[in-house]
């Protein structure tokens, strides 16, 4: 028994006569999932296909199609996402065939480029003459931690400098719906209050700079921490007051995964 495990391990693949076309057939796909075309995934999906995504969320065909066509229209400035295959390898078993292959994901988000990598595969069954997915699986693929920690400061840096500039668009974008900023004093700040205190001017910084940034990373959680140097000339419910000098503030911010990005769910500031 051992020796004929082994020789169907060291055994080559089957001949695949159907690669090429299965091949274009994947890259035609991706660039119409890349446009959300409704058509090309409804063209691409099988009927009875079960679809296990990487959150390991399982949907069948009117599940995704669902999903494209209640996605919102793309607005200026919106995040394009644009996919493409890499490492396709294509075995074929008469009117069956796998496919599997590395999902590369490339996100254009403000001005910075972000990459996810993915390893799929399909079961596809040839019908009525053309080959449709009957099962897909996806798993995602680890960033390496030093890029993680990139991505995460760079969220931290245009919260805080988005904060001194009155940046409103840019504080949309980095919190989350759920974002709360509890001060020294244990005030709770919720994302709406303050962007409508940054936006109307009732809070304004003329300083904001951080020093000693410190990040961790847990999956798709980060802790951000820092030491922040800030001034303020104008501050809510003070009656027009300011801060005679810049002071100090310890911070820590909390981040989660949403949708491909980071956001910022939690701030904690205290001084010395």
């Amino acid at each position: 028994m051992l020796l004929v495990i082994l020789a169907l391990m060291l055994a080559p693949p089957p001949a695949a006569p159907a690669a090429a076309e299965l091949t274009k057939l994947l890259e035609d796909f991706l660039a119409g999932a890349s446009r959300n075309d409704a058509g090309m995934h409804d063209r691409f999906w099988a009927e009875d296909v079960i679809y296990t995504g990487s959150s390991g969320r399982r949907v069948g065909k009117a599940d995704i199609l669902k999903d494209v066509r209640s996605a919102p229209a793309p607005r200026p400035g919106d995040p394009k996402t644009t996919f493409s295959a890499a490492d396709v390898r294509v075995q074929q078993y008469g009117d069956a065939a796998i496919v599997a292959f590395r999902l590369v994901g490339t996100t254009e988000r403000e001005g910075r480029t972000e990459v996810a990598n993915y390893l799929n595969t399909g079961t596809f069954l040839k019908r009525g003459g053309r080959w449709q997915v009957v099962s897909w699986q996806a798993t995602r693929l680890p960033r390496p931690e030093d890029e993680v920690s990139k991505d995460v400061m760079a969220v931290q840096e245009a919260f805080h400098q988005a904060i001194r500039t009155a940046d409103v668009k840019t504080l949309e974008a980095v919190l989350d719906e759920s974002f709360i900023w509890t001060r020294r004093a244990g005030e709770r700040m919720p994302r709406q209050q303050l962007l409508e205190q940054i936006g109307s001017g009732q809070l304004k910084y003329t300083k904001m700079e951080t020093s000693d940034v410190a990040v961790a990373i847990s999956g798709e959680t980060a802790i951000v921490r820092g030491v922040s140097t800030r001034q303020r000339s104008a501050i809510p419910g003070s009656g027009g007051s300011s801060d005679a000098a810049p002071f100090t503030a310890y911070y820590t911010m909390t981040l989660v995964q949403r949708g491909g990005a980071w956001k910022a769910v939690a701030l904690h500031t205290s001084r010395p």
